[in-house]
């Protein structure tokens, strides 16, 4: 267990965290821009002078009379910037990180220690082509692998990522998100990392710790977090809505069919080339990509059509949109539609509806 009570205060903005955050899986620290979360990383890494006290398991690293140096905490810090030796080729940036190690004093605990050598993590992240290179021959993503690799060569027990795809593009992101569930999984170390985009935390983590104008304002379970209608004013406005477990049930003609784990629905998609029957998937579904139909429709294009009941309706009557959240069975669909289309259509609580899904997206 990683043990929170943080407390900083710098010029106007204040940081208050009480929380505990397991550690095992990976946890997002997720908010809005100035919510606090780089801060609360870098706190918990001890580059911020901060009070309170933090413990990892049985170590404490803050409290009233001990504050370890952050050479100390057996932590692997991944920067927004990657911070590779420029004058060093990829090779000797990964070897410096392994002369780290065995640092002085720095906390081991043998119980949990897996040891992950440098061959290994070359292969888990492609970088044997790149091996030769110097820093300032490598594209975003590339660099972005390399102080990944150099990271986890530094064998920390607790892995910190500060946005780790900031600065890339859509395509470069894509590229980049496999290694890092790559690496969640085949390391098993406990990773926290910041993220103010919603489809990274649906593709990424297993808990969410949410802050605003720095104080927590959700901490607990990802799927319940995506789907709670209670955390939507948390997102941005275009990265709303929900993460669902699902399985493969068959693949055909360059499609994936699939059905959810927790009610039986089914899905339809494009198929990616890892998917295999019985593997296991988590979908994401913006609201902007979803439909209502207050009549089942004919001959339509969309394959997802499903029919739902109208639980909540969010209309702000300064804006355009209005939010509206339907129930499957176990679980809620969120839906952006227009306050127009919400008049027109004549929706209320308790109605049954169809909704149109029109685009998918997955984990992989």
């Amino acid at each position: 267990m990683l043990s929170l009570d943080v407390h900083l205060q710098m010029d106007d903005f204040g940081l208050d965290v009480t929380t505990d955050i397991a550690s095992s899986g990976v946890t997002a620290l997720f908010g809005p821009s100035a919510s606090g979360k780089t801060t609360l990383l870098r706190s918990i890494a001890g580059f911020e002078k901060c009070t309170g006290r933090i413990a990892f398991d049985a170590d404490v690293w803050l409290d009233e009379s001990v504050n370890l140096k952050p050479y100390k905490r057996p932590v692997g810090y991944v920067f927004q910037e990657t911070r590779l030796f420029p004058h060093l080729s990829v090779q000797d940036n990964l070897r410096y990180a392994q002369t780290r190690r065995r640092r002085p004093g720095t906390i081991r605990d043998t119980t949990r220690e897996r040891e992950i050598r440098e061959a290994e993590v070359v292969h888990t992240l492609d970088l044997q082509p790149l091996l030769s290179r110097r820093p300032l021959d490598l594209s975003g993503g590339e660099a972005k692998r390399v102080a990944l690799a150099r990271t986890l060569l530094s064998a920390p027990k607790l892995l910190l990522l500060d946005e780790p795809l900031s600065g890339l593009d859509q395509s470069r992101k894509r590229e980049i998100l496999p290694y890092l569930e790559r690496i969640c999984a085949e390391y098993e170390l406990p990773t926290l990392f910041v993220s103010h985009a919603v489809e990274e935390v649906a593709r990424l983590a297993d808990q969410v710790v949410a802050l605003q104008h720095g104080q927590v304002k959700y901490a607990g379970n990802a799927a319940d977090f995506l789907q709670s209608a209670d955390t939507q004013p948390l997102t941005p406005v275009s990265e709303a809505g929900v993460a669902y477990e699902a399985e493969v049930t068959a693949i055909d003609q360059k499609l994936v069919s699939m059905t959810l784990v927790a009610d039986n629905r089914h899905f339809v998609a494009p198929a990616l080339d890892r998917f295999k029957v019985g593997a296991q998937t988590r979908l994401f579904i913006r609201a902007r990509d979803v439909s209502i139909a207050t009549q089942k429709p004919q001959q339509i294009s969309i394959r997802n059509v499903l029919a739902a009941t109208v639980e909540r309706i969010d209309a702000d009557e300064t804006g355009p949109y209005a939010e509206v959240y339907l129930r499957l069975d176990q679980q809620i669909l969120h839906a952006r539609i227009t306050r127009l289309a919400l008049g027109d259509l004549g929706l209320f609580i308790g109605q049954s509806v169809f909704a149109l899904v029109k685009s998918v997206s997955f984990d992989g």
